[in-house]
């Protein structure tokens, strides 16, 4: 893909390890809303999504009412899909009762983390893995929505909790001791 967005992505952040709480959430909101859109759609309202979500604040987001959902519906900087935008605030509160817990997000997602083997093509990059579809389970029953198994393991490659540049891409060599 030529869009100069994306390559940045790729080139300056996607696999490279996250351990900010904010940072996690930020993500898997995004990669929950790029289900059945293009990557590039959502890095393209990144920016909004930010603004709208309050900086990805979980303590914020959780607070949102139903009549700042509805204003957010309508935000053409967003996806303005219900089911999206309500998971996110959903999702702010499942991360509050598991910080009440005595727990972090970054603890539980990272208790995910795999080594993966040196992926030769994007064909061989899988949707989903065990890891993705256990970690999957484990957010559900927490109380996450839109965290399916594929958007698991997208978030995982997105944040570093698996490496699947491929071998051959520079990044992949970058990142190889994450």
């Amino acid at each position: 893909m030529n869009d100069p967005a994306y390559l940045a992505y790729h080139d300056e952040e996607w696999g490279v390890p996250v351990h900010e709480e904010d940072r996690l959430f930020e993500m898997l909101t995004l990669e929950g809303a790029q289900a059945g859109l293009s990557w590039a759609t959502i890095l393209h309202k990144r920016e909004g999504y930010r603004s709208a979500f309050a900086g990805f604040d979980p303590a914020r987001v959780a607070r949102f009412s139903p009549a700042r959902v509805e204003r957010l519906l309508a935000d053409p900087s967003i996806v303005r899909n219900r089911l999206k935008v309500e998971s996110t605030v959903t999702n702010a509160q499942a991360i509050l009762s598991l910080q009440g817990s005595g727990d972090t997000l970054d603890a539980l997602l990272w208790g995910y983390a795999v080594a993966s083997p040196a992926r030769r093509t994007l064909a061989d990059v899988p949707a989903e893995t065990p890891a993705s579809r256990a970690m999957s389970k484990d957010l559900k029953r927490r109380g996450f929505r839109f965290v399916g198994p594929t958007v698991c393991y997208a978030f995982m490659q997105a944040c570093g909790l698996v490496q699947d540049h491929v071998a051959d891409c520079f990044r992949h060599r970058e990142l190889a001791g994450s």
